[in-house]
């Protein structure tokens, strides 16, 4: 298919969303292009679910090179943005340059796909109003204090937006994010 499709992460980036992503654009034909904060090897981590706990638990993931940095996103030379989650979320969405390029992105009505904690980014964006979004459980108050809605679906698509709740979601986002760009 040979689309261009702009992967956002930085450290703290959930290891197996970004890797899954990457290859599946890849096995698409698609060109993957990872932006950080700044253009190096990312420390990826890997929260996972465990009995007796109240939230998720964090190991050490996979590293990964970012190919260029956000301030080098030019928005016109893609054809989506996918917004990982992990705990790199939680200071991304204080990048005023990501925030301009997500909002570039919804004002060209390109697609614009978020999983987990990536909808952190959407919501400080000021692109969760009005609109049925999904995510991790403990985002639902962000959604919703953003003018939101928040859904308990695996997969929630709302105009050029398709959310995703966990990596656990991976079969439904994606199959909606695949059907979307075809």
């Amino acid at each position: 298919m040979n689309r261009k499709i702009l992967i956002v992460t930085g450290d703290g980036g959930e290891s197996y969303e970004t890797l899954y992503a990457v290859h599946r654009f890849q096995e698409e034909g698609d060109i993957a292009v990872i932006a950080a904060p700044s253009k190096r090897r990312l420390n990826l981590v890997m929260h996972d679910f465990e009995l007796g706990w109240d939230t998720y638990v964090e190991r050490p993931g996979y590293c990964l090179s970012s190919d260029l940095t956000i301030e080098q996103v030019v928005v016109s030379d893609y054809d989506a943005i996918l917004l990982l989650g992990g705990r790199a979320p939680e200071y991304l969405r204080n990048h005023a340059g990501l925030l301009d390029v997500v909002r570039e992105f919804d004002r060209q009505e390109k697609w614009i796909f978020a999983i987990c904690h990536g909808i952190q980014i959407l919501v400080t964006a000021g692109l969760a109003k009005s609109r049925t979004l999904t995510a991790y459980e403990h985002v639902r108050t962000e959604i919703e204090m953003g003018g939101g809605m928040y859904s308990t679906q695996q997969s929630v698509r709302d105009g050029n937006i398709i959310t995703g709740q966990t990596w656990q979601s991976h079969p439904e986002f994606y199959r909606e994010v695949f059907a979307c760009l075809k």
